[in-house]
């Protein structure tokens, strides 16, 4: 108990809590490792590269630009009411002899009472933050938004993705708020040997135009504050082309890329790891959203009027890890995602692209 006092503690005053701040943070299972993508590249079964996928069974190769949440079923998030779906590429390790391996995910740490997001399967954590009661608009049924950009090789924004490098086991070195540490975060993929593994930030846009919910390249109709990425609180001014401003929406993903730390297996050109995008720098890093929350369930954890720091924000209704490691989809794409593999799994298709 004391522990999770400290910790709050410290981190509390490293992300600048404030009085009446929402923190509404919980982690969600995979329901898949597959190559879809509905937002980028919609009814394409296989797409080019691979992504691990969390929350409710409604996602598809097509999902419908309509109310998902009346679609799925089930969802592999703490909130019983979340049916959206969140996605990233992964990351996977380059042998010296040029073979890949997928990096395993791990649940996050334990914070604010919330054992559900130290017992996932793998999965993401998502985080959703107001700078307090009436502050931000959430996000309504059929919005979608992408983040980042999968072609990007040099630095831009840290603040808006990041790779924290755990000093230790047991997420070492984990005091500051992400994406701003800097002796631990990178925008790119750490060059030395985490000890702890690594953990990616992806910060989405926290500014919308109030009419469109979704844009031809599922980005331009959101936009960060007028002075560009904010850190992690729903802060700056919007832009008056997208005066309305939304929950600041996080992922956060857990590699452990420990078995990996030997240098003697490395490839001779550097650090080992690549996305499954194949982009061995890490600036490519990039997280898909569909909106799927049930109902004003979203709405009323943002508004909480002394503020909330927990996975149960607003009142949330909680479901047991059981219940969400039971939800499944049925796989589109029958290949192996594990073990070691030659060249990345859609890499021929991306040569045949390019």
């Amino acid at each position: 108990m004391l522990l999770s006092a400290l910790l709050f503690a410290a981190l509390a005053d490293a992300q600048g809590f404030m009085n009446g701040l929402n923190h509404l943070r919980f982690g969600c299972s995979q329901i898949t490792i597959e190559r879809l993508d509905p937002l980028v590249d919609p009814g394409k079964i296989p797409t080019p590269h691979m992504h691990q996928v969390v929350g409710g069974n409604a996602f598809n190769a097509t999902m419908p630009t309509t109310d998902i949440a009346e679609v799925a079923t089930c969802t592999t998030c703490g909130p019983a009411d979340d049916f959206s779906n969140y996605w990233t590429a992964n990351v996977y390790f380059k042998a010296k002899n040029g073979s890949y391996k997928r990096v395993p995910q791990v649940p996050n740490r334990f914070l604010f009472n919330d054992r559900f997001t130290t017992q996932t399967n793998g999965g993401v954590t998502v985080y959703y933050i107001s700078p307090g009661a009436g502050k931000v608009t959430a996000f309504k049924p059929g919005f979608r938004m992408f983040v980042g950009d999968v072609n990007r090789r040099k630095s831009l924004y840290k603040s808006q993705s990041c790779f924290r490098c755990f000093s230790a086991k047991n997420f070492g070195g984990d005091d500051a708020a992400p994406c701003m540490d800097a002796r631990r975060d990178f925008e790119g993929f750490p060059t030395a040997a985490c000890p702890g593994g690594i953990r990616s930030n992806v910060l989405y846009p926290t500014c919308w135009d109030g009419k469109n919910l979704d844009s031809p390249n599922h980005k331009d109709h959101v936009a960060y504050p007028s002075s560009g990425p904010s850190n992690f609180l729903s802060t700056g001014n919007c832009p008056s082309s997208h005066p309305v401003k939304i929950p600041q929406l996080m992922l956060e993903i857990i590699w452990d890329t420990t078995s990996f730390n030997d240098k003697s297996l490395w490839p001779a050109t550097g650090q080992p790891f690549v996305l499954s995008t194949g982009d061995d720098t890490g600036y490519g890093q990039h997280g898909d959203y569909v909106f799927g929350w049930k109902g004003d369930s979203l709405q009323r954890a943002m508004d909480v009027r002394n503020g909330c720091f927990a996975a149960d924000c607003g009142n949330q209704k909680s479901q047991n890890i059981d219940s969400a490691n039971r939800c499944q989809i049925t796989k589109k794409v029958r290949e192996e995602v594990d073990g070691w593999f030659d060249m990345l799994p859609g890499m021929d298709m991306q040569m045949k692209k390019d």
